[in-house]
């Protein structure tokens, strides 16, 4: 699946809408280069050196339109990388502060050496009183409190009669609400929580899925195998870690919930007599919440 994402965040946090009272320092880089020349390194550590007292608040990396787009966007990235590399040890940064590679894509001046450049932003000490009114942060409503999850009569995937060799999309379309699909292919480091990267082909395959149908909300259920007694709940835990990397890649948390049954629903007896019966009672399974 390709990411709709064309903005590198390195940390994530609130949107700033920045406004007069913010300042900023641009230090321009060389055709194809993300290390700066002589003369702008040394701008670069006189302007250290002279505001020592001041906040940064974010890190935007530009290039010009040469080259294509993915090239652009890592170069820019790496624009980003040696200018916080340079100050992060040195000058105040904001805790939420943000790096933001653009590439080419912004209003691109019609000399090219203007475009090829880092900028940082900060607050001067004299208005650190007011920072957030300057950033355009507002004071955070409480979240509402979720609701409970709705009582279904939870529907097995085997009783769904899916046709062979059916995608993950295909069986949400003929999916009820209550319908449980396991998620194959999502497995984990043993006795971790961490997701094995061979399981990104799935993890994407859900993300689309949930992209293309924005009002399907589900319910992550983990489940592990080969014990008597979840006792560090890792079930739980392993579909929580599912849910982050759904919500990093944006998909909104309201729209997920999570749950871990431990061994509690075993698809064959424990002890299993088999590593194929183990694989089927460790497993992340989603239930069909609304459609």
């Amino acid at each position: 699946m390709i990411s709709k994402k064309h903005i590198f965040c390195l940390i994530l946090g609130i949107c700033f809408t920045f406004s007069e009272a913010q300042e900023q320092f641009s230090v321009f880089f060389e055709s194809n280069k993300f290390e700066c020349s002589k003369l702008e390194s040394k701008k670069l550590q006189d302007w250290i050196l002279a505001n020592k007292e001041v906040k940064i608040i974010a890190i935007h990396g530009f290039t010009d339109e040469d080259g294509n787009s993915g090239f652009n966007d890592s170069l820019a990235k790496k624009r980003v990388s040696f200018i916080y590399s340079k100050i992060k040890d040195q000058i105040k940064i904001r805790e939420d502060f943000k790096t933001i590679s653009y590439g080419e894509n912004f209003k691109q001046s019609s000399n090219k050496s203007e475009n090829r450049k880092a900028t940082i932003f900060y607050l001067l000490p004299i208005d650190f009183y007011r920072e957030n009114e300057i950033l355009g942060i507002k004071k955070e409503e409480p979240k509402p409190v979720e609701q409970e999850t709705p009582e279904f009569i939870p529907m097995e995937e085997e009783t769904m009669n899916f046709p062979e060799n059916s995608t993950l999309e295909d069986k949400i379309k003929l999916s009820e609400k209550g319908t449980l699909i396991r998620l194959d292919d999502i497995n984990f480091y043993v006795n971790t929580f961490a997701i094995i990267p061979t399981s990104k082909r799935s993890i994407d395959e859900l993300i689309y899925v949930l992209d293309t149908y924005p009002k399907l909300k589900i319910e992550i259920q983990g489940h592990i195998c080969c014990v008597d007694k979840d006792v560090r709940n890792l079930s739980t835990a392993r579909a929580k870690q599912v849910k982050r990397i759904l919500v990093a890649e944006g998909i909104s948390e309201r729209r997920i919930k999570t749950k871990g049954f431990g061994v509690s629903k075993p698809k064959f007896a424990i002890p299993e007599k088999s590593e194929f019966e183990a694989a089927r009672n460790r497993r992340v399974e989603i239930m069909i919440l609304d459609k």
